[in-house]
């Protein structure tokens, strides 16, 4: 599984695009952080929890640990 394909097909599904996501990201971590950015990591797969906790938030979802 790719994170970066999830999000993106959630994205679709939510009709957010990349834009809005990276400006919510900047917001919140009070840094600028651009679509390019952001872009990248979803290909690489590099995005941090904490990026991904805020753009699951603002796509309606939450992460959840659960034990085998």
């Amino acid at each position: 599984m790719n994170i970066g394909n999830e999000i993106r097909k959630l994205t679709v599904e939510n009709g957010v695009t990349l834009t809005h996501l990276a400006k919510i990201i900047a917001e919140k971590k009070g840094k600028p952080y651009s679509v390019q950015n952001l872009s990248a990591k979803l290909k690489k797969g590099t995005a941090n929890f904490n990026e991904l906790a805020i753009i699951l938030e603002e796509l309606g979802y939450s992460l959840k640990f659960e034990k085998k």
